[in-house]
């Protein structure tokens, strides 16, 4: 027997023509909403939020750049006021020294006002027309990290010597003879071999004013240090106490020459 075809009942509260559980504008067998990409989380007023919160998320987020922050004040202030690492940038300490070689300079002593010492190894500026080349170009990066202390600063116009008087000592400094301070005479086996202590710029008989150090290089025949500025530079060859910037502590570099730098048995004689 022949039957009408009839369209199934829709169940209570559904329009016709949608199955049960689905949204109106959805495609049957579908969730609400599947078939489109996921969209950014937003932040107050739609805009997609920063990188770093939707990584890690808004409070972990908000901790990592705070620890980065605090990071590079630290050290921005160990810099200013602690350690700073300084380059070698000649031969005229070699014996302890090589050109290239980086080491930590104490700032804090000076800062604190420690005088230097007899037979310390000190970073000054240059006193006037000590320096005569001009300073290597650097770049972005070095000079980011030069202001935090990692790196040295391509236009350093620093120098490195070692402290042989303070103010108010006599130096004796003669050709063919060691070099006296207050009349002891100075054992220096630090110096680079094949060095003579004063042949190739004797300067006789020096008094050190007050508030004013003599340095020499420990690579005697290759530094113009107080002995050259002193017969050719008018400005003379003393530094003064406010051009000293720190102690040079530690060789950190390279690894494997790694080494403090102590103060020689020999200047504990000086009186």
């Amino acid at each position: 027997m022949n039957t009408a075809a009839t369209e199934p009942e829709s169940a209570p509260g559904t329009e016709p023509g949608t199955e049960p559980g689905t949204e109106p504008g959805t495609e049957p067998g579908s969730e609400a909403g599947s078939g489109t990409e996921p969209r950014a989380e937003s932040g107050s007023g739609g805009r997609p939020k920063p990188l770093l919160r939707r990584v890690l998320g808004p409070s972990r987020g908000r901790t990592v750049l705070g620890c980065v922050v605090s990071a590079l004040l630290i050290a921005l202030l160990i810099k200013t006021f602690l350690v700073q690492v300084f380059v070698i940038p000649s031969g005229s300490m070699m014996g302890t020294l090589e050109k290239g070689d980086r080491v930590a300079v104490d700032k804090l002593s000076p800062w604190l006002g420690e005088r230097p010492h007899r037979g310390e190894v000190v970073v000054f500026k240059d006193p006037g027309g000590w320096l005569t080349e001009p300073p290597e170009p650097g770049n972005v990066v070095q000079s980011v990290l030069s202001h935090l202390g990692l790196v040295p600063d391509a236009d350093e116009r620093d120098l490195i010597k070692r402290v042989i008087a303070v103010g108010g000592d006599t130096v004796e400094c003669n050709a063919g003879q060691p070099l006296k301070v207050n009349g002891t005479a100075l054992d220096e086996p630090y110096l680079y071999p094949g060095s003579t202590p004063c042949d190739d710029n004797p300067v006789g008989t020096v008094k050190v004013p007050e508030g004013f150090l003599w340095v020499m290089g420990d690579h005697r025949n290759d530094s113009r240090d107080s002995r050259y500025q002193y017969l050719h530079n008018p400005a003379g060859g003393f530094v003064p106490l406010g051009d000293v910037i720190g102690r040079a502590r530690v060789l950190v570099w390279p690894a494997d020459r790694w080494a403090t730098l102590p103060v020689p048995p020999t200047f504990s004689r000086v009186h």
